[in-house]
């Protein structure tokens, strides 16, 4: 790999250098999954506002951490912090030849590139993923775009909410066949984000063997029917169209939110094994018509989903939790993020991280879902403020000129 850039740096990755031209979610969140593994992660940004993620808002943070609305000069908006932590920030105009040259430059001593351009624009630019092996042919290039990079609807642009519709999740999603809902937060964005980075991390390994690199491509496309899972296989194999029914789950019954006395709470009674404890414990009809097994419950469903109901319905969820427990029936409360942050089991598992910002001060960031036992945790770094890394990655791009 490149010549090692923190020379403290752990992580599996650390003495990787990855050039992150990408913007929005799809890529910064790629980048930031290889900055967690240690990688060192330059972000170079237009000189003119950076990444359209800054501008998306509110909520906007500024000095100290005070909210602040768009009038406010100097903030940083809660989406940008969301998915650029272990990065650098350097500045340039791609259009310019000082822009052009300064990517040269970073290609050069880069092992990873990642960049989600709408198809054609890298190479208007003069950076064709030849002219990027050029330059450095063991560079690994992760392009991700919308819709793939080729076919008839390839140079369509990227949203997530329009690719949700168009990859058939929104269909899967929602209360009937006739809501479609999206999911609550950028899903195809984040897919393909975490497609991209397990991509590049394979290219890396492959380089080792072939001693070149090459070009990983996904899309909010291709990662969404990447995850179709079981409803994939209902039309591929049975000929059936699966759609929304809600919180339950289509194949197996009782799965899914129910109400108790105080409020709701989620059960899985995944296997005959479960359901022969979980049916006696609440007096519900173990071996009745429509009730005895799996098939017979999923046909069945709302009679089941109601006969659950009511046998919880005196029960309120603190007796019901740890009764469920007791029987061996797995459960779960529904939680705000409020409380899902505060919970002893999120903060133990490293899901909260503080970080110093330039702007803001401390702030506390969702952390990294990938622990290595036995490994020195990486020490995460705050997203950057726009240019904050100008002058340190040139001086180092300069004496590894020298």
């Amino acid at each position: 790999m490149s010549e090692p850039v923190h020379e403290t740096g752990t992580g599996p990755l650390a003495g990787t250098v990855v050039v992150d031209l990408s913007r929005a979610l799809a890529g910064p969140h790629a980048a930031m999954m290889l900055g967690d593994l240690g990688a060192r992660v330059i972000k170079l940004e237009n000189p003119d506002g950076g990444d359209d993620s800054r501008g998306w808002g509110p909520p906007f943070v500024t000095t100290g951490g005070a909210l602040a609305g768009p009038e406010v000069e100097d903030r940083e908006s809660t989406y940008f912090l969301s998915c650029n932590r272990n990065k650098e920030s350097v500045t340039a105009d791609l259009k310019s030849d000082e822009g052009k040259q300064l990517l040269t430059r970073l290609v050069q001593h880069a092992d990873v590139l990642v960049e989600n351009f709408r198809t054609g624009v890298l190479e208007r630019l003069g950076f064709s993923m030849e002219r990027l092996h050029e330059i450095n042919p063991r560079l690994v290039v992760l392009s991700i775009t919308g819709f793939g990079h080729d076919g008839p609807e390839g140079a369509r642009a990227g949203y997530d909410q329009i690719a949700q519709g168009e990859s058939g999740l929104m269909s899967l999603t929602g209360p009937s066949p006739d809501t479609p809902v999206k999911v609550g937060v950028p899903i195809g964005d984040l897919l393909a984000g975490m497609y991209g980075a397990y991509g590049a991390v394979a290219a890396l390994h492959e380089r080792e063997r072939t001693g070149r690199g090459t070009v990983v491509r996904t899309s909010l496309l291709a990662a969404l029917v990447g995850v179709h899972a079981f409803q994939g296989t209902r039309y591929t194999v049975a000929g059936e169209v699966p759609r929304g029914q809600g919180n339950h789950h289509p194949s197996i019954c009782p799965y899914g939110l129910f109400e108790c006395a105080d409020g709701m709470l989620q059960i899985a009674v995944g296997s005959e094994a479960l359901w022969r404890r979980f049916a006696p414990a609440f007096d519900l009809p173990l071996d009745a018509p429509g009730f005895a097994r799996n098939s017979d419950r999923v046909g069945n469903r709302d009679a089941v989903i109601d006969a659950v109901n009511a046998a919880f319905a005196p029960y309120p969820l603190a007796e019901l939790l740890p009764r469920l427990a007791e029987v061996g029936i797995p459960s779960g409360e529904v939680r705000t993020l409020d409380r899902v942050y505060e919970w002893d089991q999120t903060l133990s598992q490293g899901l909260l991280i503080e970080v110093d910002h330039a702007l803001a001060g401390t702030v506390r960031l969702p952390g990294p879902a990938v622990r290595f036992d036995g490994s020195t945790p990486v020490q995460h770094t705050a997203p950057p403020t726009l240019g904050q890394h100008d002058a340190a990655v040139r001086a180092w791009l300069d004496g590894l000129d020298d």
